[in-house]
């Protein structure tokens, strides 16, 4: 994806993204990296960040966005590093597929804290940077978990549906000091770690969940939507990115061939 609208409020552009260790994060770096941005990588996983970084000229910062003492040691990297223009979030997760009648009370709090705690952590400490660069931008990774909700996806849907709100709310409260406010909505996406860790490290039920399913969509995939939608004239917001693969026409329709 491209695009052929570029002008000099794109030009030494600066971004935070969360989740960078793996996944739909660490493309995301990639892909701003490789586009000329400076990136902030933030994980927990520091030796993944510090391989990342060798790769990319990316600037690796080990920290959990959902801890306060993170959070306010990320800031002053950040700041120390001349700031930032662009948060990128996309660190969360899912844990269990259990039905609500059997639902674990510390998967729901894990899944709370990293979707919808931490994001709102990460974003009220770095917003009067934002503000402060008359051009700043928010970009939420959601799910369409926050769409639809599904059996056995409860507590994931519960995290999902928040953050979406607290989006929604944000793209409403900051319009006035020019934050822009973008969120990606991706469905079906076969990544590294997501699935395996979601059904606790089971490789083969990890593999089922995409059984036949023809092309379905890759971290690469997303980063690519990512990027393109915060790399466009600070004036577009794309406000909300659907974004599937065709074998998933909606959430209770998902095309399998063969075995």
């Amino acid at each position: 994806m491209t695009t052929a609208h570029h002008s000099t409020e794109d030009e030494k552009r600066s971004a935070v993204v969360t989740g960078a260790s793996t996944g739909i994060g660490e493309a995301t770096v990639r892909a701003l990296a490789a586009g000329g941005w400076q990136v902030y990588a933030v994980a927990r996983r520091a030796e993944r960040l510090e391989a990342l970084a060798a790769q990319t000229g990316a600037i690796p910062v080990a920290a959990d966005i959902a801890e306060d003492d993170d959070v306010a040691r990320l800031l002053e990297a950040v700041t120390a590093g001349g700031g930032a223009d662009t948060l990128i979030n996309i660190a969360g997760g899912a844990r269990g597929t259990d039905w609500i009648a059997e639902a674990k009370t510390e998967d729901w709090e894990w899944m709370l804290r990293a979707n919808v705690i931490g994001t709102m952590k990460i974003t009220r400490a770095f917003l009067p940077m934002l503000r402060a660069t008359g051009r700043g931008t928010v970009l939420n990774l959601t799910s369409v978990a926050g769409l639809v909700s599904y059996e056995g996806g409860g507590g994931y849907n519960a995290a999902k549906f928040a953050e979406r709100g607290m989006t929604r709310a944000l793209r409403l409260e900051e319009a006035e000091h020019n934050v822009r406010v973008i969120e990606v909505l991706p469905g079906l996406v076969k990544t590294e770690e997501f699935t395996l860790r979601r059904l606790g490290g089971d490789a083969d039920a990890a593999e089922k969940v995409y059984a036949g399913v023809e092309e379905p969509l890759t971290a690469e995939d997303v980063a690519d939507v990512v990027r393109y939608a915060v790399t466009v004239p600070h004036h577009i917001n794309l406000d909300e990115i659907v974004i599937r693969p065709v074998a998933q026409a909606a959430a209770h329709k998902l095309i399998r061939r063969g075995a």
